[in-house]
């Protein structure tokens, strides 16, 4: 057993599936924070889906995250806001996923940085490739929000969920219009 299997054994899991203005958006959370979210889905078979192996071992309470639900919904609504304040529950993975997550969130919203300048603030500017897979093992995009990495050429690249570069380019769009105060 691994350290996440054991930590999933020990902590009670809670799940919601909800509607946004973009699309269906699931969310697994624990005491500790949150655990895992999706990108906004076209259906909520496809947002459970991508909740990955954790949906198995989570009770359904919509109310455990509410407050996160009201958060999502008024940020994809084009209301300015920010996600990456929310509690992530610690995951056992590489020591340079960590460091990268933690310089995703420190993109500020609108603006976007280079894989190569993600992989020089996790503290190895020669690892882009593996900047590049921090960013497609994300487990709470938009708490970690991936969107804002973009490629050398300022290119969108390498984006998961059901519609891929097509919602990469609309949450880039929606956080511009709500920092400049076009909602």
């Amino acid at each position: 057993m691994n350290a996440h299997q054991s930590a999933a054994a020990t902590t009670s899991l809670k799940y919601d599936v909800f509607e946004t203005s973009l699309g269906w958006v699931g969310v697994i959370a624990s005491e500790r924070g949150l655990r895992r979210t999706t990108l906004p889905e076209p259906t909520v078979e496809t947002a459970m889906s991508a909740l990955g192996p954790d949906l198995a071992e989570a009770t359904h309470d919509p109310d455990y995250v509410a407050r996160f639900r009201d958060q999502v919904r008024r940020f994809l609504a084009g209301e300015h806001m920010d996600l990456t304040g929310a509690v992530p529950d610690p995951i056992s993975t590489a020591p340079f996923f960590l460091k990268a997550w933690d310089a995703c969130r420190s993109i500020p919203p609108g603006e976007t940085r280079t894989y190569g300048w993600l992989a020089g603030a996790a503290g190895n500017p020669r690892a882009v490739r593996a900047a590049g897979q921090a960013m497609a093992r994300n487990p709470l995009p938009l708490v970690i929000p991936c969107h804002r990495v973009v490629g050398s050429d300022g290119g969108l690249h390498g984006f998961g969920g059901s519609i891929g570069l097509t919602m990469k380019q609309k949450l880039l769009e929606l956080e511009r219009k709500s920092a400049s105060g076009a909602a």
